[in-house]
């Protein structure tokens, strides 16, 4: 599948050219000639003789972007100066901050954030602990914790390599929802390690958002944490993937008219966040599903099921699908299926395949960068196609439901979050799709859509407090 520039690949370069000639035009031309995009084009300084011009390109790839930039370096009479990734130069000492809420400006301003005017809050938090999510951050904060074990598409890259990505976590929780999340990247991938050290860190939090670490692993973190701490224990990478495709589909079936108990439903992918994904859907309704992984189609008479651990994943669903016990490979378990779902590996399917699916059949290929299928092809058949790019309709973001999630689940001080506050919330973030909106190529809002993290936030503050029974803000 071919990709197009991307701005995650943009460089600035910064070229000497004559003033006078074709040299300007020859600087686009050599871009687009290369399969890239000129998206900004600035002159710098002018002389009699000379142009300085800043050229942003965008590319397919760090390699394509270098490419571009010897063609660039290649133009008679350009002069090539400095060469900018934009990206790299965002993420420069980091992308947030901690600030006061309050000016420190003389002694007295002093005395009442610190010492000694601090001690009367802190005895007063000693008396009633509960007064730690009125007096301090606690109330508006969230712990990302992660071991780098399995960051984005990169795999186990580590608890350095992966605090960019808990950053920008972080920035989107504060952009989105107002919430102070703070990235914790800890260096140890022993589970009970790390459920140690997240439930010794948890007074300092309303709630925990896991992300970007291994299964198994990471089910059994959740788990137990869950079982340890008074706060909500969240794992986006399972959980957010699941209300967001759950949301998704159903506004995709108002668009096919079939109903959710009706259809039949075949997912790629039996990880983290295809057990997920799995468990929220046969709680919405879903009565027919198959799920196949590297092996085939899993089923109770696998081989390797058949003496599995019964409190495994995989076993579960083995157990809790394929009632009508398909056996064989996922090409042959898509035939005539309603609902393609894949959280696995790009390119295993064809567009024959998604031919041979039924009638308005509904495919959200959801590896990224690169599609079970390609969703150019899918298209040509399937009545509803959804990816994880921003490059195609429907993109199936995350970024839709975490801030709104944990926004619901602060304001109502829940102690936990469970399946209906799940469910509230992707039936709240499909009905910000109005009736006069949907359609095939818009079954799930923009990210940037203001109304999202708000619909969602109101949702899951109603569901969690018919749970604790407060009215807390």
């Amino acid at each position: 599948m071919a990709t197009a520039p991307s701005v995650s690949y943009s460089m600035t370069v910064r070229l000497e050219v004559p003033a006078s000639g074709t040299a300007v035009s020859q600087l686009t031309t050599a871009v687009e000639s290369s399969g890239g995009s000129v998206t900004g084009l600035d002159v710098t300084a002018s002389g009699h003789e000379k142009l300085r011009i800043d050229v942003t390109i965008a590319a397919t790839s760090t390699a394509h972007a270098q490419e571009i930039v010897e063609k660039l370096r290649g133009i008679e009479g350009v002069s090539l100066g400095k060469v900018s990734d934009r990206t790299f130069l965002m993420h420069l000492g980091g992308k947030i901050e901690m600030s006061s809420k309050h000016p420190i400006r003389n002694r007295d301003d002093l005395s009442m954030v610190y010492t000694p005017g601090v001690a009367r809050v802190c005895q007063a938090i000693a008396d009633n602990p509960e007064d730690a999510r009125r007096l301090t951050i606690k109330r508006n904060s969230v712990a990302v914790v992660t071991d780098g074990s399995a960051v984005l598409g990169l795999g186990n890259i580590g608890p350095k390599a992966a605090l960019p990505v808990m950053e920008g976590k972080a920035a989107l929780f504060k952009r989105f929802a107002g919430i102070d999340a703070w990235p914790l990247c800890l260096d140890t991938q022993d589970t009970d390690e790390i459920v140690a050290i997240v439930k010794a860190i948890a007074p300092g939090f309303a709630g925990i958002n896991l992300e970007d670490i291994s299964a198994p692993r990471c089910f059994e973190i959740e788990a137990r944490l869950r079982e340890a701490v008074d706060i909500p224990v969240f794992h986006d990478d399972q959980h957010g993937t699941a209300i967001v495709v759950l949301a998704a589909l159903t506004n995709a079936l108002r668009v096919v008219d079939k109903k959710i108990e009706d259809v039949r439903v075949v997912m790629s992918g039996a990880g983290a966040a295809g057990t997920a994904i799995l468990r929220l859907l046969i709680a919405a309704g879903v009565r027919h599903a198959v799920v196949a992984d590297i092996h085939g189609v899993v089923h109770a008479g696998r081989e390797d099921l058949v003496s599995a651990d019964p409190d495994s994943p995989l076993r579960w669903i083995a157990d809790n699908t394929n009632p009508e016990g398909v056996t064989g490979t996922l090409r042959e378990a898509v035939r005539g299926a309603d609902v393609f779902i894949g959280v696995s590996a790009p390119n295993v399917l064809s567009g024959d395949d998604v031919a041979a699916m039924a009638d308005g059949a509904i495919v959200f290929a959801l590896a990224n960068p690169d599609p079970e299928v390609d969703p150019a092809i899918a298209r040509q058949t399937a009545a509803v196609v959804a990816t994880g790019r921003s490059d195609f309709p429907n993109q199936i973001n995350n970024v839709l439901v975490f801030p709104g999630v944990f926004r619901g689940l602060l304001d109502a001080q829940s102690r936990t979050v469970n399946t209906e506050m799940m469910l509230a919330a992707a039936g709240a973030l499909a009905d910000v799709v109005h009736d006069d909106e949907l359609n095939a190529n818009y079954i799930i809002p923009s990210v940037f859509n203001d109304k999202v993290a708000g619909a969602v936030a109101g949702a899951v503050r109603d569901a969690a407090r018919a749970v604790t029974g407060t009215t807390a803000v």
